[in-house]
């Protein structure tokens, strides 16, 4: 592999001008780290998403370099048939493509990382190692070949802790060591999203680099928020770190919160001033023709949580309106009376608890009561209880607590959002596609394509925009060799 050391020097120097960094995003998803990064002062000059629903998604938020360009700039693309010269070109961005970007982004595909998605492939193939072969697992390998062809100043890469432990290699150490060869100084390290104004225990590993002749070590953003992270997390990060090297590894310290910090953003004040929804029992038709780019009012608009500000006048996007979109829900007429009586933490298996209840209920109702195990008595059963082993799926169902933030959101969210039933009873309902946008950050006029279904897998995964700028902020604090007293108080740093 080759380094253009002359071609980084130009772009440090332009940099170091007062130029605005430029990015290209690999996997870019529908547009979490790019919206994280144009916050944090970078421009997004280009990017590659293999899904077609996620692309379009992109082109709604994000201005192309050139407008004339448009169509092309909304395209899906795959980063495996794609390259950094024909995207340049199609784009309109004029000359040698080594010359045009700064910074290479990368959400990489994670579920041949995650473990969830390993279950996913080891049910599909009967394959206890599927996951090891599984083609997104080397696309970090292309990664690396579009670092030789851009030859950027700055690398940013988002993926799940599972990577660290990859059948036990630990993938981050390898491109650490690649990118070294390359002339990079490169670290990494895990991040939880609750940590930097994110409502959500979102755990992910995050690896930074940046041009060795700065002489320096890339670092990570300090939390600005105070979180107690579950258990869970804990034992889960020993197994993600497992294989890191004991010595001359390239794993940087988890940064922790200091004391005296905000407390971590609460799913109430995160969601508490969106609109109420009750069509879905009330209305069902209603609910039924609700498209996702309907809008509703907000339900509140007096004492606002700051967050809650922040997601109703993100500065990039259009100006703040009485109203957004995103308003649609699952209709599961079984289980509205589960989601009103279940308390607040309360999973799959105290779901079951309450259904039971339920059915107990409605059988003790009746005049005559059916023979157990009769047809009619299972007809009732199964219009009262979930038909899910509590034992195989305790985490199937979540209540959301409001006074916590929320649990991590995931991609199969576009399948199932029983993960995130809301906290309010009388709306007894799962979570909106705005109400998981919030959660994950996304301003409400961040607008996405496709429905209901290819809504919330976007957002499931995509990088939180908050915790995307905070990251992006240490990133161009250490290109740009910005002392921390100065990067504070500049009026362009400062979070909107």
């Amino acid at each position: 592999m080759k380094i253009n050391t002359a071609v980084r020097q130009a772009k440090l120097d332009r940099l170091r001008s007062g130029e605005t960094p430029r990015a290209l995003e690999l996997c870019s998803g529908c547009g979490g780290m790019s919206l994280g990064m144009q916050a944090a002062g970078f421009e997004l000059l280009g990017h590659i998403e293999f899904d077609d629903t996620a692309a379009a998604s992109y082109a709604l938020n994000f201005k192309p370099p050139i407008e004339k360009k448009r169509v092309a700039w909304s395209q899906s693309r795959d980063m495996v048939v794609s390259d950094p010269v024909t995207l340049a070109s199609e784009i309109g961005l004029k000359g040698d493509v080594v010359k045009h970007f700064d910074v290479l982004a990368a959400g990489l595909p994670c579920q041949a990382f995650a473990r969830i998605g390993r279950s996913k492939l080891r049910s599909v193939t009967g394959d206890d190692v599927a996951y090891v072969n599984d083609p997104r697992a080397k696309l970090y390998q292309r990664f690396l070949q579009y670092v030789e062809a851009v030859q950027p100043v700055a690398i940013l890469i988002e993926n799940v802790p599972d990577i660290l432990n990859h059948g036990g290699h630990n993938v981050p150490e390898e491109i650490c060591e690649t990118l070294e060869t390359l002339g990079y100084s490169a670290r990494y390290t895990l991040l939880n999203a609750a940590y930097y104004g994110v409502p959500q225990m979102r755990e992910r590993l995050f690896l930074v680099a940046i041009d060795s002749s700065l002489g320096l070590v890339p670092g990570f953003p300090e939390p600005s928020h105070a979180a107690k992270l579950p258990s869970g997390y804990e034992s889960a990060r020993s197994v993600a770190l497992k294989h890191v090297p004991a010595e001359g590894s390239h794993f940087a310290g988890i940064p922790q919160a200091r004391q005296g910090l905000p407390k971590a953003v609460s799913v109430k004040e995160a969601l508490g001033d969106l609109p109420r929804i009750r069509e879905h029992f009330s209305a069902p038709t209603e609910m039924r023709r609700r498209k996702l780019t309907d809008r509703l009012p907000y339900a509140s608009s007096a004492d606002l949580s700051d967050y809650a500000k922040k997601m109703r006048a993100w500065p990039s996007l259009q100006v703040a309106t009485p109203d957004t979109d995103g308003h649609v829900v699952r209709i599961t007429p079984r289980d509205f009376e589960i989601f009103r009586r279940m308390k607040h933490g309360g999973d799959y298996p105290h779901a079951i608890t309450v259904a039971e209840k339920i059915f107990t209920e409605q059988l003790e109702a009746l005049a005559v009561r059916p023979r157990q195990n009769s047809e009619k008595w299972a007809s009732l059963r199964a219009r009262c209880v979930p038909p899910y082993d509590p034992n195989k799926f305790p985490n199937k169902w979540w209540k959301l607590n409001p006074a916590t933030p929320s649990r991590t959101l995931t991609a199969h969210m576009g399948k199932d959002t029983y993960s995130h039933i809301h906290w309010d009873s009388a709306q007894k309902r799962t979570v909106s596609v705005r109400e998981a946008a919030r959660l994950q950050s996304f301003p409400d006029n961040f607008r996405f394509a496709g429905a209901m279904n290819a809504a919330f897998r976007q957002i499931g995964n995509a990088v939180p925009p908050l915790l995307a700028e905070a990251v992006a902020r240490r990133l161009k604090q250490d290109l740009l060799q910005i002392p921390v007293s100065q990067i504070e108080s500049a009026e362009d740093f400062k979070v909107a």
